[in-house]
């Protein structure tokens, strides 16, 4: 379920902000889709590596550093990204970047939050992982 269910529903909403695209289509809402599906890829794919690891409260239970995991720290939070990216792309709404302005700083504030947790939980463990790693 906690691979399945995300699965199910990001390909259900991306399939209906692209069928919400009035005809005709063009490039822009079709390399949005293709870049909202590579972030829901992204997404899917952390998830899964993370396995029990996953929380929404940022609490240290493992520390995970392997898949995706061992290029990004946060893949989930990159992965979205691109969700929302897609999104706007295929809304054909060059404005509503506006929206990634706001969330990108939200990120950083919370992956930081995280980094705390995960330093003073795995030390010098995570501080070495942290220097191999983007993000």
């Amino acid at each position: 379920m906690r691979v399945w269910l995300p699965l199910a529903f990001g390909v259900f909403a991306i399939g209906a902000i692209f069928r919400s695209v009035p005809e005709p289509r063009g490039w822009m809402p079709i390399a949005g889709l293709a870049v909202a599906l590579f972030g829901l890829a992204g997404v899917i794919v952390s998830r899964y590596t993370l396995g029990r690891s996953f929380s929404v409260a940022a609490k240290a239970t493992a520390l995970v550093t392997t898949g995706i995991y061992s290029r990004i720290r946060n893949p989930i939070y990159v992965s979205g990204m691109f969700v929302i990216g897609g999104a706007i792309l295929m809304m054909r709404r060059p404005a509503f970047l506006a929206i990634l302005v706001i969330i990108i700083p939200l990120q950083i504030i919370r992956a930081r939050r995280e980094a705390t947790v995960l330093e003073a939980t795995f030390g010098d463990a995570y501080r070495e992982y942290r220097k191999r790693t983007w993000f």
